[in-house]
């Protein structure tokens, strides 16, 4: 198990954690919580050893396989499959000893090595990695692409499946839904559900961390608070010891004032001293309690549209895409004020097509498309950060956009989004992905939009801010088109989704769980689509009972060899047994002392006698396995 007891850690002038402990237990999935900055990803830090406690205890057991995602991804020429299985570095250690091996025709380490990876699962690696990769979004094609061919979004792609291919006993995942889909994400949470070690998860995504774990870390105010159940229960269980505080809180302070009031009136009386005195070292012995911290530190609300004309957008028969290539076509949509669209598809199915369609990045190929000439959009995407004046302050971005406006006014504004203070002051350059993203959102709902236009709004944002955001939409007045993998923002914001599946955009009749099952249906029924392609491939042009009855003439004529087969590998596993043993004996240095020199010989023939034998069974294998492979081209040349 993990064990932190009566911990400190300071970084900088900062103190993160102090006098504080907590227990993770072998098997358990626990959700870490907490503001940005509090010091969550200094604890995983803690665990992988690359911090060290400034006081208390820390441990973990020895033994234990630890597995993380790397947060830099090199411009390889690697392919994404190779890249993906050199973190596993037991099995790139053994791929190595047994080209050594055989470069020196060791039999004997030969057979040692296989054993070895057979033992590890590395016959079925390669296997493992390209599943792993397609439930990540990369097809067959992309996964011999070189890694340096990847943007920065897929090569953090890259380095999960690294960390999920890992046989790992603690298995360590920062944010790992940050540039996921929606799909994308559903493939990794039944991934996560299934995996058997320890996990420790941060997230900002309160619905996956809702899916997976069963026990929540809040780190707040220094402590690291235990909560059992998922995250909806941790917010339930918090806001009531919260409220219970408060009370606690109130009624302290209520006898704070009145031993405080009895100390002023009598400390310098000679009859009331010795009173005044006791109840000032109660004062000084009251632990004192924090007020409630319930309240959100961002306040964002939507200002109200300068108009609201209708429709905002008429789409008819509208077809769009990159020059000649068409990805949607026949696209059937009016927006309308109060429009509450979430969009669905798979990755590469056009979603942020349609979005830079209605920002105007692209126009329509064909068809019908009439904005309104009242039509103010407000378009949300990640790549918008980078038009962000780095040397510039958020103040003067927003000054900018509302030149005409008091300089408080703007920082009553930009205070609601978190920048308060100095730092409405301060450079943009040093921000976090989640503070640019914050004011990027400032800038947006300051135009006061009639059509938001929002892909994936909530990467990087913190789980207050997200809340802040899914919380301003409620009463935003225009429409909105969505596209996000966060379910809970697409639950609490949209009223109606639509598909987007090869080239179609159109009304999809069910809720996120229904879009779910959507998913692992088309999955079933492509699988189901493969297996019978390659089955039509191998047997195009013959008739079944002829195929039938080839097939049985082929397991009469291979199944003695392949029985012949088995009995060599386990003869070949009793030599490797053997030898293993031996070498043993011959590491211990007693044995080539002088009254033992019999038994070094005896030894020494043995293995000899052994290594010719292992050397014997595997031609005898590899010649049965050619006949085999014999047999087996001439039934095929039958089939042809």
């Amino acid at each position: 198990m993990i064990s932190i007891s009566q911990a400190q850690l300071i970084r900088g002038s900062k103190t993160l954690l102090d006098e504080t402990s907590v227990t993770i237990y072998p098997g358990h999935k626990v959700g870490l919580v907490g503001a940005n900055g509090t010091g969550k990803s200094s604890l995983l830090a803690l665990i992988l050893g690359h911090l060290h406690l400034d006081k208390g205890e820390f441990s973990l057991p020895a033994n234990w396989q630890i597995s993380s995602v790397a947060q830099e991804t090199p411009a390889l020429d690697v392919s994404a499959l190779e890249y993906v299985l050199d973190g596993d570095t037991e099995f790139r250690q053994l791929e190595a000893e047994l080209a050594k091996a055989q470069d020196e025709n060791n039999g004997n380490a030969i057979a040692l090595i296989h054993g070895k990876i057979d033992a590890i699962g590395g016959y079925a690696i390669r296997a493992r990695a390209g599943a792993l990769l397609a439930g990540l979004g990369f097809n067959d094609a992309e996964q011999s692409h070189p890694v340096k061919s990847f943007s920065g979004g897929w090569r953090m792609r890259l380095n999960l499946a690294q960390a999920l291919l890992c046989r790992s006993d603690l298995l360590l995942l920062d944010e790992p839904t940050n540039h996921l889909d929606l799909d994308t994400m559903y493939w990794l949470e039944g991934w996560i559900k299934s995996y058997q070690g320890t996990l420790i998860l941060i997230s900002h995504d309160r619905d996956f961390i809702d899916a997976i774990v069963d026990e929540i870390i809040h780190v707040e105010n220094h402590k690291l608070n235990f909560y059992k159940g998922g995250y909806s229960a941790f917010e339930h269980i918090r806001a009531e010891r919260l409220s219970q505080q408060q009370v606690a809180f109130e009624r302290q302070q209520k006898d704070r004032a009145h031993m405080q009031s009895f100390v002023d009136r009598f400390r310098y009386k000679a009859s009331k001293a010795k009173q005044a005195q006791s109840r000032l070292k109660a004062l000084e012995r009251m632990t004192e309690l924090l007020p409630s911290q319930a309240d959100n530190p961002f306040q964002m609300a939507f200002r109200e549209p300068e108009a609201l004309p209708n429709p905002l957008v008429t789409m008819e028969q509208v077809s769009v895409g990159y020059g000649e290539k068409t990805i949607l076509s026949k696209v059937q949509l009016n927006l309308v004020p109060g429009a509450r669209i979430g969009l669905l598809g798979r990755n590469g199915a056009g979603k942020s097509t349609l979005i830079k369609l209605l920002s105007g990045q692209l126009q329509a190929l064909s068809g019908k498309y009439e904005p309104n000439p009242g039509l103010n959009i407000g378009y949300f995407a990640q790549h918008q950060i980078e038009f962000l004046q780095l040397d510039d302050t958020p103040l003067q971005h927003l000054a900018r956009l509302a030149p005409n406006a008091r300089e408080q006014e703007l920082r009553n504004f930009l205070g609601g989004f978190g920048f308060n203070g100095d730092m409405a002051l301060s450079a943009v350059r040093p921000f976090s992905g989640g503070e640019k993203a914050r004011l990027v959102l400032a800038l947006l709902v300051w135009q006061r939009p009639n059509l938001l236009l929002l892909d994936e709004p909530t990467n990087h944002l913190d789980l207050e801010m997200r809340h802040a955001l899914t919380m301003a939409l409620q009463t935003f007045e225009g429409a909105m088109v969505i596209v996000s993998h966060d379910r809970h923002l697409l639950r609490l914001s949209c009223s109606d989704y639509y598909l987007v599946d090869q080239g179609v955009v159109q009304p999809f009749d069910g809720d996120l769980d229904d879009y779910h099952q959507w998913l692992l249906d088309a999955a079933k029924a492509a699988q189901a689509s493969n297996k019978s392609d390659n089955v039509k491939s191998d047997t195009a042009q013959v008739d079944k009972k002829l195929q039938k009855r080839i097939e049985a003439e082929l397991r009469q004529k291979v199944s003695p060899l392949r029985k012949q087969q088995v009995k060599l590998e386990t003869e070949q596993q009793k030599l490797t047994d053997r030898l293993a043993e031996l070498e043993i004996v011959l590491a211990d240095g007693t044995l080539y002392e002088a009254e033992n020199k019999a038994k070094m010989t005896q030894v020494l023939n043995e293995r000899t006698q052994l290594t010719q034998a292992m050397d014997e069974s595997e031609m005898n294998w590899l010649e049965l396995q050619e006949q085999i492979e014999a047999i087996e081209q001439s039934v095929k040349a039958d089939i042809g």
